[in-house]
Formats: structure tokens, sequence, C-alpha cells
């Protein structure tokens, strides 16, 4: 398919999670600047919407994940017809089952490579098989099984003016870098210890930035903030935004931070979409596959370690993409290991 033979309709299918969701506006933005004219449809997970509501172009088809086959079948309903293209960018059961109640033509999914629980069965086209690639450059490979090839990266958030007013409000411009705190990810065996935190945040504090923990209204983000404020010595001066903002503010929230601190999760890839630099925590997953995509200077890798400890095995000699979800897998990460990234930051930019 070349550009001069645009599809009328496209339908993309991701629904979740908040990181991956960004790793899909690349595509959006490469489809939309070539075929202006088509109509693109992207069935989305409720809380993911909710970041990207108000993204021009796209007409958005919310799923409950809690609605079971009954909310499939709106899904379809909503669907308004058949489209020319699905995009199936997602591969768990659920997305695959989805995918299914979605009429179209030509139905786009991984190579085998990437696929699991049935995938195959709900496609007839495959990307081609291209090993060691960064997720957002996985999901960039369906514009070229439709002829297009991605010319830059481009996220632009929909991020509303009134977000970056309420992020302003926050804290007062007054010269002193920020270091940003997000120390939960959904997937909890990801996390590094909450001294931990606290004792890069106390180096950080020492050098004279200010601290700002932030995160979301769940009671593990709560007891984790809490506990990082309980160990650090410098806990006076820490600004805590834990549960206060919304999924609209929290872009402009990692926006005004200079350098943001978490694990592998989506806040790190909304910080990165927002143009802030990451220093991310890796043991569990590999950061050349799921790292901030744009800078992995000032990430911490002990991928490799874990894999030998924990797999027996180099990671060069895992399946890419392999999860090393294991209990104390994130304490390969030392404080030393984060000190040092933080001041590679300091040094390139302070």
């Amino acid at each position: 398919m070349t550009e001069a033979t645009a599809p009328p309709s496209i339908c993309l299918l991701r629904l979740s999670a908040l990181g991956d969701v960004t790793h899909v506006l690349p595509l959006l933005r490469t489809l939309r600047k070539a075929w202006p004219q088509a109509a693109i449809a992207w069935v989305i997970g409720k809380g993911e919407h909710r970041l990207l509501a108000g993204l021009p172009g796209v007409r958005f088809i919310e799923y409950d994940k809690q609605s079971g086959l009954g909310g499939m079948r709106t899904v379809r309903r909503q669907c308004g017809g058949r489209f020319d293209v699905l995009l199936q960018l997602q591969v768990s059961g659920r997305a695959n089952l989805l995918s299914a109640f979605i009429p179209a033509r030509r139905r786009i999914g991984y190579d085998r490579s990437r696929s699991k629980d049935g995938h195959g069965l709900f496609i007839n086209e495959r990307i081609a098989d291209r090993p060691g690639l960064h997720v957002l450059d996985a999901i960039g490979s369906f514009a070229d099984a439709l002829g297009l090839q991605r010319e830059a990266v481009a996220w632009d958030l929909p991020v509303p003016g009134e977000a970056h007013a309420w992020a302003r409000a926050q804290w007062d411009d007054d010269g002193r870098r920020t270091l940003m705190v997000s120390p939960c990810s959904s997937h909890a065996l990801r996390n590094w210890r909450a001294e931990r935190h606290a004792a890069l945040a106390d180096h950080a504090a020492a050098q004279g930035w200010r601290i700002v923990l932030c995160g979301g209204r769940s009671a593990l983000e709560r007891e984790t903030g809490d506990a990082i404020l309980a160990a650090m010595r410098a806990r006076d001066g820490v600004l805590d935004l834990i549960g206060k903002d919304t999924l609209k503010q929290l872009p402009a929230l990692l926006a005004r931070a200079d350098l943001l601190v978490t694990p592998d999760s989506g806040p790190m890839h909304i910080a990165n979409a927002m143009g802030t630099k990451v220093l991310g925590l890796h043991a569990a997953s590999n950061p050349h596959r799921s790292g901030p995509y744009s800078d992995r200077r000032y990430c911490v890798d002990r991928y490799d370690d874990a894999a030998r400890r924990y797999r027996g095995k180099p990671a060069a000699a895992l399946k890419w993409g392999s999860k090393i979800e294991a209990e104390g897998v994130m304490d390969l990460v030392a404080v030393d290991d984060a000190v040092a990234a933080f001041e590679r930051y300091r040094s390139d930019f302070c």
C-alpha cells in the first residue's frame, strides 16, 4: 500500500497501559500526516482515554475492561461499520478477543515472535519480524505494513492550558532544579525500596534540589510515599503531590521536573513524551525495550544481572521482552547506581 492508496478508514486497538498508549502516538501522527482524510478510530481503555481525551484527528471508542463480553458487543456497535484496516497493537488475551468484535477487511497484527494468547487467530496479516526493537518502534512497524515510512517521532500529548496552570501553581520558579519521584509501577515487583528512594532524594536535596513526590490514589502509592518521607532526613522540604493530580494534570506536572526517578512505569513514558529526562530504575525489565525512548543515558540497567541471577543466563539469551518480576529483583539496583546516574545528569546539565 502506498500513500496514493490510502484506506478510507483505520481502527487502532490498544487498550492499555498508560505508558504503552503514549507509544502509539507517533504511529498515529504518521498515519494522520500521510492520510489526513482517512477516518481513524482508536479502541482504548477507560483510564487511557482520560489521558488522551481531546487528541485531534481520532475518534475514541472506549472499552471498560470490567464490562466483559457485553462491553465488547457495545464496541462493535460503536464501530459503525466495517473498517478497511484494523491495526491490532496489543496481544493480550482480552485484546485479542475484543478484536473479533471489530469488523475489518485487513487485520494486521504482530509477527510470530511477539504473538501470544492466540493472537494469530484474530489477524490475517503480520508486521515484519524485526528483533530487538523498543516497544515504540515495534508499534511504529505497523506503518511499514501500510507502505508508510515514519519520518520523525512526535507525541504532542493533549494537555489543556488549565493543566499547565495547575502545575505551575504547585511551586515557584525560583531557579532550583526539581527531582520528581514517582515510586510505583503498576507491577509491584518492579518497584524500588522506599528507603532507597529516600537516600537518593536526600542526596539531591543536599545539592540544593527541590524534591517532589507524585503518584496516584492507590493505597500502595500513599503508603510508599509515606515510607519515603519517613526515611528521609530532608523530609521537611519535600512537596508531596501523591494523589493530588488528575491524568490530565500529570503530563503538565512531569513537564515541570528537571529529572524524574521512577521504575518502568507509565509516568516514565509520559515524562519522556513531555521532554523530561528520566532516571529509570531497571532490573525487572530491559531498558532497551521499555525504557524512556528518547534518552536512556540516566537509566540504571541491572537487567543482565537479574537475568543471570534469576534465569541462569545472560540477558542476551532471553527472549526479547522477557520480564524478570521476581521477589527482590529490584534490590539489584543499588543506591550508588542511582546516585551515579543523578550525577551524570548534573554533569551534563548543571
